[in-house]
């Protein structure tokens, strides 16, 4: 909040009210042992101009830099309108929607949310959104052994985000559940079904199908589908939803849909903000409903005829005894949907398909341009959305470094989590890029190959 509008007086009064004379009364209950020290290393306290100067000079160090990054986190614009609307106090100061009868427009709101994102997926319902991405996959994969009964193990090919994947197996490892990671074609960069294949056996419950994967390329979804109903498992889909504004919706993947559809919904009018929060989504057929973790808000009519909105399913911990809850999730990060929600009213169906299209029409023209660029090569051959992979013929590292020089994050380096594709770089260009943001960042890395070309690493240190 701007300021606390409480004067000594009025905290005198309250504490009065309630029949204790000091603020630390309030937690008399607490075992002097259990309580913290004083806190010495909080420093001295300054004026609002003081601090004002101090926070703009903090915000300036971090510089303004042009940024080709993706890897499941997305500059896109944020029209001025989304947030202006979610940090009114309606949707700002509101919490859990426990008491419908003073929510309804909390409760309608993430309704609408929900009917969007179950368009959006192609699936029969939503729930009213996770914490993020990663931790959405973790419970789809808890929910996919649930309803299979029989199988402990999921796979996940290491076309899945590595970040989603380490958080799966943390959340699940503990609970029995095995991931197995089945490889990738390194020419296409895709799952192919011999790879799938070659993974499965019968402990497994279900297949994890990203689309597009963590390098952008698109998956053969309605083989990958098929093959996995099949082999009796569920599928859960992990997709940008950016990208479901061209691209076939889960629920029509190959001759039965996908079971569950999760995802990172940050791209829907959440800034990057440093990393978070973040909310994540999910969907799923209606025969699956109940195993689904979360809220559900539903729609009905009070008795008078009027509709109203209510939470429905809430099968959590909170609500029923804990061995029964098919998640301790406590909250849904409602602010994170609000703007979602008014993102997508915004922009609607024909907006979202042309941030997708632009968005997909830059990453190609970045390829283009960085396909006369010495030093550069593209490295798989499939269809991209979003963002694509290059190799360079420097260490990624050291290039990133250079180009961060020139005001340029130029990507995600990928010799961490596939050193076995060399020296590659992920690199992303979405709707926010103009053709002369993309002229800027492949003369750049033109200049800096060159030169180093011409210094090789020995020459430089001499």
């Amino acid at each position: 909040m701007p300021f606390i509008p409480h004067t000594e007086a009025d905290i005198k009064a309250m504490l009065a009210t309630i029949g204790i004379q000091d603020v630390d009364d309030l937690f008399d209950e607490i075992p002097a042992a259990l309580r913290g020290a004083e806190l010495t290393a909080v420093p001295e306290a300054i004026n609002e101009m003081e601090i004002g100067r101090l926070m703009q000079e903090r915000a300036e160090a971090d510089g303004h830099y042009l940024c080709f990054i993706g890897a499941g986190a997305y500059e896109h614009h944020i029209p001025a309108a989304v947030w202006q609307i979610t940090t009114r106090g309606e949707f700002y100061s509101a919490y859990t929607p426990y008491q419908a009868e003073a929510s309804q427009g909390t409760l309608q709101l993430l309704y609408e949310y929900q009917t969007m994102i179950a368009s959006l997926t192609g699936m029969d319902v939503s729930n009213a959104s996770l914490y993020d991405g990663a931790s959405a996959l973790a419970e789809a994969v808890l929910m996919a052994v649930r309803l299979h009964k029989k199988g402990r193990t999921v796979l996940a090919p290491k076309t899945v985000h590595p970040v989603y994947r380490k958080v799966v197996r943390t959340i699940v490892s503990n609970q029995g559940i095995g991931l197995v990671e089945p490889d990738y074609d390194t020419r296409s960069g895709n799952s192919p079904l011999e790879a799938l294949e070659a993974s499965y056996h019968g402990d497994c419950a279900a297949l994890v199908i990203p689309q597009p994967n963590f390098f952008g390329v698109l998956e053969d979804v309605d083989a990958m589908t098929d093959w996995a109903h099949a082999h009796g498992l569920i599928v859960i889909a992990c997709v940008n939803p950016i990208s479901l504004a061209l691209l076939k919706a889960p629920g029509d993947w190959g001759n039965a849909g996908a079971d569950i559809v999760v995802g990172e919904g940050q791209p829907l009018g959440v800034p990057l903000s440093s990393g978070g929060p973040y909310f994540g989504f999910m969907s799923c057929k209606q025969d699956y409903v109940r195993q689904m973790p979360g809220r559900i808000i539903g729609r009905t009519m009070d008795r008078d005829g009027r509709p109203g909105f209510t939470l429905t399913l809430q099968a959590r911990e909170q609500h029923i005894r804990r061995s029964k809850a098919t998640s301790n999730i406590c909250t849904n990060q409602g602010l994170l949907v609000t703007a979602a929600t008014i993102y997508m009213s915004l922009l609607g169906p024909e907006g979202l398909e042309r941030v997708a299209a632009q968005s997909h029409a830059n990453i190609c023209t970045l390829l283009t341009r960085l396909g006369s660029v010495a030093g550069v090569e593209p490295v798989f051959d499939r269809p991209v959305f979003h963002e694509a992979v290059v190799r360079l013929q420097s260490p990624p590292a050291d290039v990133l470094r250079a180009m961060e020089a020139q005001g340029i994050l130029a990507g995600f380096a990928l010799t961490d989590d596939y050193p076995e594709l060399g020296q590659c770089l992920l690199v992303c260009a979405t709707e926010t890029k103009t053709s002369a943001d993309i002229d800027r960042y492949a003369q750049h890395m033109q200049r800096i190959l060159s030169k180093r070309r011409l210094d090789p690493p020995c020459a430089q240190k001499m």
